[in-house]
C-alpha cells in the first residue's frame, strides 16, 4: 500500500477515534453505567459498544476488512486472505474506565501483510491524540477537539516523537491492572543490571505511548494480551524508532494471526 493511500486512511482513522472518544465520554460522565461480563470474563460497558459503532460508521466503507474486539471475529480461513485490515480496540482499558482513573484509550491500527503500518491512539479524558505512519513518523497533539480532516494543519500543531529527554535512570512502565510474577522478576533482573531503575504503572495502551514519547525506556509484557490491545501502539512505537519484539525470539510481533493472542513481548526505545 502506498504512502498516499495510507495518509487518506490515517485521516479517517483519526476522525473515527475522535468520534468514538465523544461516545465514550458521554457514558463516562454519566451518573452510572452498567458493566457486563463477556464470555472470557472480561468487562464490557455500553461505552465499548458505542465506541465500536462510532468507529465502524467511519471506516466500514473504506474497502478494508475490520477486526474489532467488539465486532464479529471471522475464522482464520477467511482472515488469512486479507492483505490489509484494520485492528480496533474501541475502548482499551475497560477496567481503568470502570475504576474512573481516566487511563483508557481508543486504538485503531492499519495492518499491511501482518505488520502495523499506521496507528491512532486517542485518550478521551485528556483530549490527547497519538498518530503515526511508518513513513510519516509518530506524533502527539494535545487538546484536540474538533478537526477538519486537514492532516497538514494537524502536523503543525503536533510534537514529533520521540521527545528529547535527559535522565540518568531507566524507566520501566508496567501494567496497572495486569502485573504478574514474571513481570516482577524481569524488573528485578533489570534492577540488578542497571544502577538506577524506576517502575511506573500505567493503564491501557498508554504504556506503549510512553515508550514512543521517550517517557519510558522499557515495557515488558508477560501474560495474555490481544492483538487489538497492541496493534495501534506498536505502529506508533515503530514509527518513533522503537521496537516491539517477542520475548523468546526477538522477532517483531505479527498481526491477524490464527491465534489473536500475542506472545510475551518487550517494547523498548
Amino acid at each position: 500500500m502506498n504512502f498516499s493511500k495510507r495518509k487518506k486512511l490515517l485521516v479517517e482513522a483519526i476522525s473515527a477515534s475522535l468520534l468514538a472518544g465523544k461516545e465514550i465520554l458521554k457514558v463516562y460522565q454519566s451518573e452510572d453505567f452498567e458493566v457486563q461480563l463477556k464470555s472470557d470474563n472480561t468487562p464490557l460497558t455500553i461505552a465499548d459498544q458505542r465506541a465500536h459503532h462510532a468507529i465502524i460508521s467511519v471506516i466500514d466503507n473504506l474497502g478494508i476488512p475490520i477486526l474489532s474486539e467488539e465486532g464479529e471475529h471471522l475464522n482464520y480461513e477467511e482472515r488469512q486472505k486479507w492483505e490489509q485490515c484494520w485492528i480496533v480496540d474501541p475502548l482499551d482499558g475497560t477496567k481503568e474506565f470502570i475504576k474512573r482513573n481516566d487511563e483508557f484509550t481508543v486504538n485503531i491500527a492499519l495492518i499491511d501483510d501482518e505488520t502495523p503500518v499506521a496507528g491512532v491512539i486517542y485518550v478521551p479524558v485528556y483530549e490527547q491524540l497519538y498518530f503515526a505512519d511508518i513513513e510519516l513518523g509518530a506524533y502527539r497533539v494535545d487538546k484536540i477537539r474538533d478537526w477538519d480532516k486537514d492532516l497538514d494543519v494537524l502536523l503543525q500543531k503536533s510534537q514529533k516523537l520521540p521527545l528529547e529527554q535527559n535522565r540518568s535512570e531507566t524507566l520501566i512502565v508496567g501494567s496497572r491492572s495486569h502485573m504478574n510474577e514474571e513481570t516482577k522478576q524481569f524488573i528485578e533482573n533489570w534492577k540488578q543490571d542497571k544502577k538506577e531503575v524506576k517502575l511506573i504503572s500505567k493503564g491501557s495502551s498508554l504504556k506503549l505511548c510512553m515508550i514512543a514519547e521517550n517517557e519510558a525506556d522499557v515495557y515488558p509484557r508477560f501474560g495474555p494480551i490481544m492483538e487489538w490491545d497492541t496493534a495501534a501502539g506498536h505502529a506508533i512505537v515503530k514509527a518513533s524508532g522503537g521496537k516491539v519484539l517477542q520475548y523468546n525470539t526477538n522477532l517483531e510481533l505479527k498481526y491477524n494471526k490464527k491465534d489473536l493472542m500475542n506472545p510475551s513481548f518487550i517494547c523498548t526505545r
